[in-house]
């Protein structure tokens, strides 16, 4: 294989929305450019970058995958994404090592709710976008065309522009023309996406120079010699053009709109031409900014407790990367994958330097050493043995010790972080139970195995529930989780609603005297106490105060009575969930010389306890979230609408463009499922962040609800 330097690279993230035909057009750009003997296919699981085992059962892209191909003396990296929201966070990281993205758009159904997310994650990392207009093969297409150019210039400003405009007729899409070139270029349907010049159609003559007309119009604003020499010769000359392009394509002053149909392979070659001269290389790009350990830090030591992936800014200082050979080797790991054969497989970006295949590089992350035996670059699942990796480039390699997503790596002595992808929080949480003893002992090293290649999946145990709890992007994501639980690993889980953790408390003061009193020959049991109890400010917990005077109760035994009241507590009094925010004074009480205990008075706290619930108002306490909720803003009256209806109560409101943040409290119950209806009042578009704040009390009609249905739990075995 081929070792190409950073100019002659192209690395392009091809992003959209779910179905607009993205993978299938990956795979008809490989078998225009002779990287495969047949066009790859979706439906029968033949796509290079749709590999994994849940991917071809569903039909749909779930994970990122990489793929190349070696065309006219470059070699195209392209980074296939999914399209669904659920995994839209996939798309977002694939941002990180490339320089441009592609933008498909199902051509029939014009803009949709990922479209506008994915532009918006490439306009946050400046990644000049090619907008490619897909599936024009299919019978509304051409007549769709003009509506769905003029919605995405809506979307995303004038400065979207085709430089193609496509040929179709009574037989279909036939070709494009290029307006740059002003050649057209003919294709037969379901060939080797290889076209052949031809004359533009008769009746398109007119439309196609206008079309000429306003793209170079487009491109020569701004520029002052372009300008003169547009209005000098009326038009500017192809190869000045061609360069005042893709300079416009890298400065975002310029959008192309591109037409293809990934399913007929047709185009295809035009769009590999394309990228190959407009698009940025890698040496193009701006220093990359990163973190580097201040000298002062590192003289005292201190550098090695900071943590790489999130450095601490007080102990670092930004620095300009160049992405050159001659700099230091630096790479940045943005991907990993669990290979059932081949272990752990880390997917990588070298920003800087010239990695050689067996080259020693140094974690700076995790403070380890790391050996790049078989150096590779990947074909969707196939891997393709490298000599070395020049600046720039995209690459692979398994079987790395102590190496994961969002490390940073490089030569010795010249240490930087590079900074990750910040994840989206987990939308939605389920209960996990094995099935099996043999599940349980699997469970956690299959979870975690997932949790590597995926950076949203959350995985833990509920201290208050006991329960262990996965949380992910959504119903589909966690589903696809367990599915793969099962496949890969053959670790059978059930899921269910997780526990909402509620609480007990009292409203009220309340004195009760708790006397526990056994005699069964020989020595008896005996203990007195009396108790005071009253309410505590909401998250105070517990607090117990002893006012014993005289003797009344030993004080070995004290103790014992403060025990007997936690272990009440912790059995709960209306429903069997824990009491808090209380407080207990125990202030008199009696004992026996010969049958008083610990275990005697542990029980009179635990009588005097359920006394003093009886007449201390108990209430059910809920967890309140705290929720911030960001939508485009024809939808913020259902949001505040919807949020009533969960008794949610709006704290505030920001507009953010053409988007609104609602800051909202709303209990935990309610919320459980809310990353679906979210989904479905924005058709996709919104996106939350939710995370526990406080408990309060919870309305007495839901409260009988909640006690109706979990029931009290039966009296102490200990009861007098």
């Amino acid at each position: 294989m081929k070792s190409y330097p950073g100019n002659e690279i192209r690395n392009v993230a091809v992003v959209g929305h779910a179905h607009s035909g993205k993978t299938t057009l990956v795979s008809a750009l490989l078998h225009a450019a002779k990287m495969t003997p047949r066009l790859g296919r979706v439906e029968d699981g033949s796509a290079i970058t749709a590999y994994d085992e849940e991917e071809i059962s569903r039909r749909t892209t779930m994970q990122n995958a990489v793929a190349f191909a070696e065309w006219n003396g470059v070699k195209v990296n392209l980074v296939d994404t999914p399209g669904f929201h659920m995994f839209v966070h996939e798309a977002k990281s694939a941002m990180m090592p490339v320089e441009s993205a592609l933008l498909v758009v199902n051509t029939p159904n014009g803009v949709e709710a990922m479209t506008e997310r994915v532009w918006k994650y490439a306009e946050e990392f400046n990644l000049p976008r090619v907008v490619v207009l897909n599936q024009m093969d299919h019978p509304r297409a051409s007549e769709s065309v003009h509506s769905t150019i003029a919605a995405l210039r809506s979307r995303f400003g004038r400065n979207l522009i085709p430089v193609q405009l496509p040929i179709a007729n009574g037989n279909g899409f036939e070709g494009i023309v290029d307006l740059v070139t002003m050649e057209a270029f003919y294709y037969t349907p379901g060939g080797d996406g290889s076209g052949k010049i031809g004359e533009i159609p008769e009746g398109m003559k007119d439309t196609v120079k206008a079309a000429h007309e306003v793209l170079v119009e487009l491109v020569a604003e701004g520029k002052d010699e372009l300008m003169e020499e547009f209005f000098a010769e009326g038009t500017i000359p192809e190869q000045h053009l061609i360069t005042a392009l893709h300079e416009a394509i890298r400065e975002d002053r310029i959008f192309p709109v591109l037409f293809a149909s990934g399913g007929a392979n047709i185009a295809t070659d035009h769009l590999l031409d394309f990228l190959k001269v407009y698009v940025p290389a890698p040496a193009e790009r701006s220093p990359i900014a990163a973190r580097a350990v201040l000298q002062s830090v590192a003289a005292n030591g201190h550098a090695l407790n900071v943590n790489a992936t999130s450095p601490n800014p007080e102990q670092h200082e930004f620095v300009m990367r160049k992405v050159e050979d001659q700099e230091p080797v630096s790479l940045f790991a943005y991907k990993t994958m669990t290979d059932p054969f081949a272990g752990r497989i880390t997917f990588f970006k070298v920003f800087s330097g010239v990695l050689k295949n067996d080259a020693a590089v140094e974690n700076y992350s995790r403070r380890g050493t790391e050996r790049f035996s078989h150096l590779s670059i990947m074909q969707g699942h196939s891997a393709v043995p490298v000599m070395e990796l020049h600046a720039g480039d995209l690459g692979a390699v398994a079987k790395l010790k102590d190496t994961f997503t969002c490390d940073t790596l490089g030569e010795k002595g010249h240490e930087i972080f590079f900074e990750p992808v910040c994840t989206p929080e987990a939308a939605m949480t389920y209960a996990i139970e094995p099935k099996t003893r043999a599940d349980e002992d699997k469970l956690a090293p299959a979870v975690h195995k997932i949790m590597e290649e995926d950076l949203l999946v959350r995985f833990f145990r509920d201290p208050q529930t006991n329960e262990f709890l996965i949380a992910g992007a959504g119903q589909p994501h966690i589903e696809a989780i367990v599915s793969k639980l099962r496949r890969r690993y053959h670790t059978e889980v059930t899921l269910k609603a997780p526990k909402v953790p509620y609480r007990e408390t009292i409203r009220g003061r309340a004195e009760a005297q708790g006397r526990h009193k056994k005699q069964t020959g020989g020595h008896g049991q005996f203990g007195d106490c009396k108790i005071r109890i009253e309410p505590l400010p909401r998250g105070s917990g517990f607090e117990f105060v002893n006012d014993i005077f005289g003797g009344s109760i030993p004080r070995q035994y004290v103790p014992a009575v403060e025990k007997g009241i936690q272990e009440s507590a912790a059995r709960g009094y209306l429903a069997g969930y824990p009491v808090v925010d209380f407080k207990v004074t125990v202030y008199d009480g009696s004992y026996h010389e010969v049958d008083s205990n610990e275990l005697s008075f542990k029980m009179a706290g635990r009588i005097a306890f359920r006394k003093c619930m009886e007449q201390a108002r108990p209430a059910l306490l809920e967890p309140v979230m705290k929720v911030e909720i960001e939508a485009p803003d024809e939808f913020a009256g259902a949001l505040m609408g919807d949020l009533n209806q969960r008794r949610g109560r709006v704290q505030g409101m920001e507009g953010r463009g053409t988007s609104t943040l609602i800051r909202a409290e709303a209990p935990m119950s309610e919320m459980l499922s809310y990353g679906q209806a979210l989904t479905a009042m924005t058709q996709g578009r919104g996106s939350f962040h939710m995370e526990m704040d406080h408990y309060d009390v919870v309305p007495p009609p839901i409260a009988e609800k909640i006690l109706a249905t979990a029931g009290r739990r039966g009296a102490d075995e200990d009861e007098e």
